[in-house]
């Protein structure tokens, strides 16, 4: 297998997410450090649209979103589990929860103006509101919280976390899985990038003590790249076969087909390309780049929307 590059940026918390399940799996990576808002040319240049962050890169193969990006890196590496399996149901569902439900939640708290301060405090104002203006665009036409009603509801998730990490060393038992990843990257964030925030947390010290058993993971072992060398890398290299599962249409689109893929809702720029898997679990489109050569650019399907695209006569 090629070389784990990861794209990402230090403050980012679903690149942390991923951080945390490379150090508990000990594996190797690459870093490549990508910017917070647009534009994004090297980002652009491998997924054709796609511009959360993080996303993995293997050779000429773009994995986007978290939740694929676990299922690549258990495949990777299967030991130790993400998904045991007997929770495999039921940590899913809540990792599914704690990357939406919980986030949104965490975020609209954690990005208060008293915690908004704390982040841009050595960055030119200009940076913080290219910020605000860069994430209002992501997010146009998403309901967000208010911040008393987040903060209310961040309170509840808090308490509920803390009577799962009372019961058990981790959110299932003694070891980590996928669900302790998801539920960890927001209060990381609210912890170590808004840490006047943090004082959130001093009701349920159960819930500090799992993270700090999180923590102490660690991140694997990472290797410093940068863009350019990660765009040679996937012009270098072809796209890995597509594994032989079947094909499932739900959309009436047939394979070979030109489409788009886009996020339901946060982050909704849409990546174009050519349908060349349509799984149980994923997308897989086929595209190509002046500078990353030929590409497969892969997505869950939970959470992203399969539109054929139109053709004018």
């Amino acid at each position: 297998m090629s070389a784990l590059i990861l794209h990402h940026y230090p403050s980012s918390p679903f690149s942390e997410k991923i951080r945390a399940v490379l150090g508990f799996k000990q594996l190797a990576w690459k870093s490549v450090i990508v910017p917070s808002v647009a534009p994004k040319p090297d980002v652009l240049a491998l997924t054709g649209g796609y511009r959360r962050t993080p996303f993995l890169q293997v050779g000429a193969d773009i994995y986007c979103d978290t939740a694929l990006i676990c299922d690549v890196l258990e495949h990777a590496q299967p030991e130790p589990v993400l998904y045991p399996p007997h929770l495999k149901g039921v940590s899913r569902v809540f990792a599914q929860w704690a990357d939406t439900t919980l986030f949104w939640a965490a975020m609209a708290y954690n990005l208060q103006p008293r915690g908004a301060a704390v982040l841009f405090a050595n960055l030119p104002p200009a940076a913080a509101q290219a910020f605000g203006e860069d994430r209002k665009a992501m997010s146009a036409g998403m309901n967000r919280l208010r911040p008393h009603d987040a903060t209310a509801a961040y309170r509840s998730y808090l308490r509920r976390i803390a009577h799962m990490a009372e019961e058990h060393e981790f959110l299932f038992g003694a070891e980590p899985c996928v669900a302790d990843f998801a539920a960890y990257h927001p209060l990381w964030f609210t912890r170590t990038c808004v840490p006047v925030m943090a004082e959130i947390f001093a009701a349920t010290p159960a819930v500090t003590e799992w993270m700090d058993r999180i923590a102490a993971l660690g991140h694997g072992r990472m290797e410093k790249f940068n863009a350019q060398d990660a765009i040679a890398v996937a012009a270098a290299a072809e796209p890995l076969p597509l594994p032989p599962e079947p094909f499932q249409d739900e959309h009436g689109i047939p394979l070979g087909s030109a489409v788009t893929i886009a996020a339901e809702t946060f982050g909704t720029e849409p990546t174009e390309g050519t349908l060349v898997a349509a799984t149980r679990t994923r997308y897989t489109l086929a595209r190509t780049d002046a500078r990353a050569g030929a590409l497969h650019v892969h997505f869950p399907r939970i959470g992203y929307v399969l539109k054929k695209t139109e053709t004018s006569a």
